[in-house]
């Protein structure tokens, strides 16, 4: 069977800092649920695998797809590096109160530990109603001792460093650099395939049982970065009808779409999967070899490296894309 876009199953995550914009804002439908923090629109982790919901090969999940297809769907070069692991997780976050202050290992440090990929991750903001504010970094160098200081006396938030965030904000979130998503945003977050999060600092909340959520210091002290952060908001100029890049790293490669007229792009030269995002208007995706697929605001299209050839119709004023792959 040949592949064509796929489109799979939202994976819906109820948490204690979630809420409603997933739904009222990407139309997601939350089952009556009021705190939904994340909507995973493409996974590999275990026991979190997406299933496809277009087309003849509905109900495969992504697993199977690899399996059967290997380098057709990611890529020789993909297949060659990651085998049979899919090697992002795709998501949207609805931070309604604040996110833990936490910290991610890098593959070295996840592989010895958890027999797990590491992440890297990065944020494109969606939604600056209320003008949000992120944790990205230190303010100044500091060292393990200040921070454990500054932690245990309540006075943390004294090194860290604030950024105001608003809509189409981009922010490159390394491996080892302490972070927290704070309330108000409305995220799209390209990462490794990984769930592996050090929690810091929880703000004592407590869960539906009374209990305050597990924290992970030790296992974070040697993950920390503790210089300065620089430059954690990424530049990038907008060109209608072109892509331009967000951020490129070792672990993905990311675009920014933005479309009034119908637009062709040639994905081969990629030797990748693309992961087409749809953060702003409607598409339709074409090709010479399989149906059209519509993707709306707030849905994700998986597009096979055998496809290549595409082109994104808007079927409003405009549209807004971020492309996502490996190079």
């Amino acid at each position: 069977m040949a592949l064509y876009p796929l489109k799979f199953k939202p994976i819906l995550k109820e948490l204690i800092w979630g809420g409603k914009k997933l739904e009222t804002q990407l139309g997601k439908d939350l089952h009556g649920k009021n705190n939904i923090g994340e909507s995973w629109e493409l996974s590999a982790v275990a026991n979190d695998i997406s299933i496809v919901e277009n087309g003849e090969l509905a109900g495969n999940n992504l697993q199977e797809l690899i399996e059967i297809y290997m380098d057709e769907l990611v890529g020789e070069k993909v297949f060659t590096k990651y085998g049979k692991e899919f090697p992002l997780l795709v998501k949207f976050i609805d931070a309604n109160a604040d996110l833990s202050i936490q910290v991610h290992p890098n593959d070295l440090q996840a592989r010895e530990r958890h027999h797990a990929f590491g992440k890297t991750e990065m944020w494109y903001a969606l939604d600056d109603a209320e003008k949000p504010r992120l944790i990205s970094g230190f303010s100044k160098d500091t060292n393990r001792e200040e921070f454990l200081e500054k932690l245990n006396n309540g006075t943390l938030t004294e090194i860290l460093n604030y950024e105001d965030v608003k809509k189409g904000d981009v922010f490159f979130v390394p491996a080892g650099r302490v972070h927290a998503i704070c309330s108000n945003n409305l995220i799209l977050e390209i990462q490794e395939t990984s769930d592996v999060t050090y929690r810091i600092y929880d703000y004592k909340r407590k869960d539906d049982n009374g209990k305050e959520r597990e924290l992970h210091l030790d296992l974070a002290m040697d993950v920390i970065d503790y210089t300065k952060v620089k430059n954690p908001r990424q530049s990038y100029s907008l060109v209608q009808n072109e892509p331009s890049q967000l951020v490129k790293c070792e672990y993905f490669t990311t675009n920014v779409l933005e479309i009034n007229q119908k637009v062709e792009r040639d994905y081969f030269s990629f030797d990748s999967f693309t992961i087409a995002v749809c953060v702003e208007g409607y598409v339709v995706i074409e090709g010479d070899d399989f149906e059209p697929v519509k993707l709306k605001s707030g849905e994700t299209v998986l597009i096979p490296a055998s496809v290549g050839h595409v082109f994104f119709k808007p079927e409003s004023d405009t549209a807004k894309i971020i492309e996502v792959y490996i190079d």
